[in-house]
């Protein structure tokens, strides 16, 4: 009767914790992001949160038109010139419900901003990053896969 017990309270602890640990998956950490076009490995970048908005920034440019450590050249204001890595492309995301949305995302090989919406797949190891203009429906989506700690 005892075993019983047990049994029925570790299954009960592990019915309530693993919904609570899926809700937990967050976008947070280091993601390779893969071309939509070619499906090769872009570059390297890594979400932050603060004050519970969530921020994007390049670490390493994997492929690159320009050649090692390419420049925004056709970004405007502050980014004009400016080194792609270590520049921050996404900006003031937020969570809603099962996505992530809200805030805008740069497109550095255009220099042009978009919204964007970042929803987790495959239990939290990959994230649809969808940039758009107007509506969701619209635009364009890539699947970036989360980088090993």
């Amino acid at each position: 009767m005892l075993h019983f017990r047990q049994t029925a309270l570790l299954s009960l602890a592990l019915a309530i914790g693993v919904p609570a640990l899926a809700a937990d998956i967050s976008p947070v950490g280091t993601w390779t992001s893969i071309d939509d076009a070619t499906g090769k490995p872009k570059s390297i970048v890594q979400i932050t949160e603060t004050g519970g908005k969530l921020e994007g920034k390049v670490l390493e440019v994997l492929q690159s038109d320009q050649g090692p450590h390419p420049v925004c050249k056709e970004c405007d204001g502050d980014r004009k010139n400016q080194p792609i890595e270590g520049m921050t492309i996404i900006w003031d995301v937020q969570k809603d419900g099962d996505v992530w949305d809200g805030g805008k995302i740069l497109d550095p090989k255009n220099g042009k901003t978009y919204k964007v919406k970042l929803t987790l797949t495959d239990n939290g190891q990959k994230l649809d990053v969808h940039g758009y203009v107007g509506f969701a429906m619209l635009g364009r989506s890539q699947v970036w896969e989360r980088k090993a700690p």
